[in-house]
């Protein structure tokens, strides 16, 4: 188990900076997600082997330099909750703010149970409406109901 991964994210992230990629490149790359390749990047994600020779490949980054990448991940907050950065404290906000509502909604619509945060798919995209830019959130989640017994 990987306790922390803040060296190998400076590491990771510098090389893509340096290297001038785009998510988008390190997602085609990996032929992932866009934010599947940021958790990678910040340590939320664990990588398979096909993922490091891609990397090392990408990143022009020693294969054994990366092998932490491929160590479960301890995924605890990496910011103060609650968050101190204007924009996560906006997201952790909607969730304040909105969750009862999307909870009821939910619930009416699919019955007693939660939204896996493990098979979920999330994706972030720029939309523009009337001459505004819009981030578009998308959370993809499969519905998981609570057993009886």
């Amino acid at each position: 188990m990987r306790i922390s991964i803040n060296e190998l994210s400076k590491k990771l992230l510098a090389k893509k900076k340096e290297l001038g990629l785009r998510w988008e490149d390190i997602a085609r790359a990996l032929n992932k997600s866009e934010t599947y390749c940021c958790m990678l990047f910040y340590g939320y994600s664990q990588a398979d082997e096909q993922e490091l020779e891609a990397l090392s490949d990408l990143l022009k980054i020693p294969k054994h330099e990366l092998e932490d990448l491929k160590d479960a991940p301890l995924r605890t907050p990496q910011h103060p909750v609650p968050p101190m950065d204007p924009f996560i404290y906006r997201l952790y906000e909607m969730v304040v703010l909105y969750g009862i509502a999307l909870k009821d909604l939910a619930h009416e619509i699919f019955g007693d149970g939660i939204m896996s945060a493990i098979d979920v798919k999330i994706d972030l995209k720029k939309v523009v409406e009337d001459n505004n830019d819009r981030m578009l959130l998308v959370i993809n989640g499969k519905w998981l109901k609570y057993r009886k017994f």
